[in-house]
């Protein structure tokens, strides 16, 4: 699977942006996608997941209520709306994609991922 995301820009705090991550590889529709953000000096953090379906979501703690997951089987796109956005955001965001088993309700570990897109950044000024 390659994956290519795009998006990103500057957004003032309190707006918003819509992160998109197209797919390629004929395994996209059975894949768990997630996302996952890096600000400077950070380690890569946990964003969100979807599973395969799309039925099933999972957020991290510091953007529960603000950001929302989900999926296009049939674009093999996966997006990620992102609002009420505050400075601390500001991270380069990537797209990533694992093997289709996943337990509902947890968050996937930077160790899981099969594979990672570029990266988009996302800049949140106040």
């Amino acid at each position: 699977v390659q994956l290519q995301a795009s998006g990103g820009g500057l957004a003032q705090a309190g707006g918003c942006l819509r992160l998109s991550c197209a797919a390629s590889g004929r395994t996209f529709s059975t894949s768990v996608m997630s996302w996952f953000r890096q600000a400077p000096g950070k380690e890569r953090e946990f964003v969100a997941v979807i599973n395969w379906s799309g039925r099933s979501t999972y957020y991290g703690e510091s953007v529960k209520g603000r950001f929302t997951i989900s999926r296009d089987n049939g674009k093999s796109t996966v997006y990620l709306q992102m609002n009420s956005l505050k400075p601390e955001d500001t991270a380069v965001y990537y797209c990533a994609a694992k093997g289709a088993l996943y337990r509902v309700g947890t968050p996937v570990a930077v160790d899981e991922i099969d594979y990672w897109g570029q990266g988009t950044l996302v800049t949140v000024s106040s």
